[in-house]
């Protein structure tokens, strides 16, 4: 057998310029379908609060008042993945604490199949102790003690009223956004949940794609 010259074939190497330009262009990629990822995430989202929020039309006013959305506080991060009523009261419940709760209840229990993407929830904001004959109402209840000043930068009432008035809307990510007008009597206020009812309503159809019952 002949010997035979080995062939060699010389290829070039890529220049460092060349390679770093084309990890820059597969970052640039990778964070752009990223962010498409977390777009399509966030739209339903989006689109649940720009139909409350900005396409509002005026044949459906709210009957509560849509305030700049609260954070909740730290100790309350717990109550977070549910859209939430809330009143506020001391542990004595008074008469007008008891309607709250009245509402509250009867509120969650008309809204059918829906009831489980919302909580009623009675924030105590003092020491006093809660009736053993309360206590058997509230089975279907959250019910925690906060403290006051930590329940005023999260809420607040409207001019002239107390915390103890008003019932919350808060929504599933813990920002209050929603205030109810001030509490009266019992029959009034009966009359009144109706259009408390409107709101959640409106508020759980917007929400419906992205929001799930339970924590």
């Amino acid at each position: 057998m002949l010997d035979e010259p080995l062939g060699l074939t010389v290829h070039s190497l890529p220049l460092p310029q060349d390679a770093a330009e084309a990890d820059s262009r597969r970052t640039v990629s990778g964070r752009v379908k990223m962010l498409l990822v977390l777009a399509v995430c966030a739209a339903p989202v989006i689109a649940s609060y720009l139909t409350y929020y900005v396409v509002h039309p005026q044949n459906a006013r709210s009957y509560g008042t849509l305030v700049q959305p609260r954070d909740v506080p730290a100790s309350l991060a717990q109550l977070k993945g549910q859209w939430l009523l809330v009143s506020v009261a001391g542990g004595a419940c008074d008469p007008a604490c008891e309607n709250n709760l009245y509402i509250q209840r009867q509120l969650r229990e008309s809204l059918g199949r829906e009831k489980d993407r919302v909580d009623w929830v009675w924030l105590v904001d003092d020491a006093a102790p809660i009736r053993p004959e309360l206590q058997a109402a509230l089975s279907q209840a959250t019910v925690q003690r906060v403290d006051a000043q930590q329940l005023a930068q999260w809420f607040e009432p409207e001019g002239g009223h107390s915390l103890h008035e008003h019932l919350y809307l808060v929504d599933p990510m813990g920002r209050w956004m929603m205030r109810f007008p001030a509490a009266g009597d019992r029959e009034v206020d009966t009359s009144k949940a109706k259009n408390i009812k409107r709101d959640i309503d409106r508020l759980l159809r917007a929400s419906a794609s992205w929001d799930l019952p339970g924590r």
